[in-house]
């Protein structure tokens, strides 16, 4: 049996959870933050079915600083009904699952079992969400992609090759064995990279590159 925690200010809400998931689970009741807070590090619990209502204002946040004390831990959040908005927002913070106040006690046992197998238990509305960010995030990546693409495009090819090298974590001693050149070469091929990418060191134009080294050609 699965260790369950149920947080909510409301008891009977918390009988009618203890009288459905007891046959599959040990199951704790809380009533206050600060009491799911403890349980959260002394027991690290697979599930934790809490009540919305106890999050408070800043809903997102109380959930990262839940998830910060017990990693591991799959929230699912019972709500009276919220906006999509504001369900996604949750949902980025970490919330595996969301069940209305109004579902079928079988449904809670159902949404468990879905997301203790780590399944997520949201709305069809909320995929369409992920489905948005996913696709927004292809853009902005792609964007990035050309812009560091065009300030690559500004060195000579030696530069380019000595910042691919860079990328893959090879030191400037390594860089001047494999080129058949000087450190002291390296050296200033990098001071001109610097200048020409406008970056101060090699940590960052390990970063710029790394994610082109695979696909770029320079010519």
């Amino acid at each position: 049996m699965i260790l369950i925690l149920l947080a909510s200010s409301c008891e009977e809400k918390l009988t009618h959870w203890k009288q459905e998931l007891s046959d599959i689970s040990t199951v704790i009741c809380l009533t206050s933050l600060d009491g799911l807070r403890e349980e959260l590090i002394r027991r690290t619990p697979p599930i934790l079915l809490l009540d919305h209502d106890l999050l408070g204002i800043d809903n997102p946040q109380t959930i990262e600083d839940l998830l910060m004390l017990s990693p591991k831990t799959r929230i699912i959040l019972s709500t009276s009904g919220i906006s999509d908005e504001h369900e996604w927002l949750l949902f980025k913070a970490g919330v595996k699952g969301f069940c209305l106040n109004t579902i079928e006690l079988e449904q809670i046992k159902r949404a468990v079992k879905a997301v203790w197998q780590g399944e997520l238990w949201i709305r069809r509305k909320l995929v369409q969400h992920m489905q948005h960010e996913l696709s927004k995030t292809m853009q902005e990546k792609k964007h990035i992609e050309r812009a560091v693409n065009s300030l690559l495009e500004n060195l000579t090819r030696r530069e380019y090759e000595i910042a691919i090298l860079v990328g893959r974590g090879e030191s400037n001693k390594q860089i001047a064995r494999r080129l058949d050149i000087t450190e002291r070469t390296v050296k200033a091929h990098l001071t001109e990279i610097f200048r020409k990418l406008a970056i101060s060191d090699r940590i960052k134009l390990a970063l710029l590159v790394k994610d082109t080294a695979a696909t770029s050609h320079h010519e």
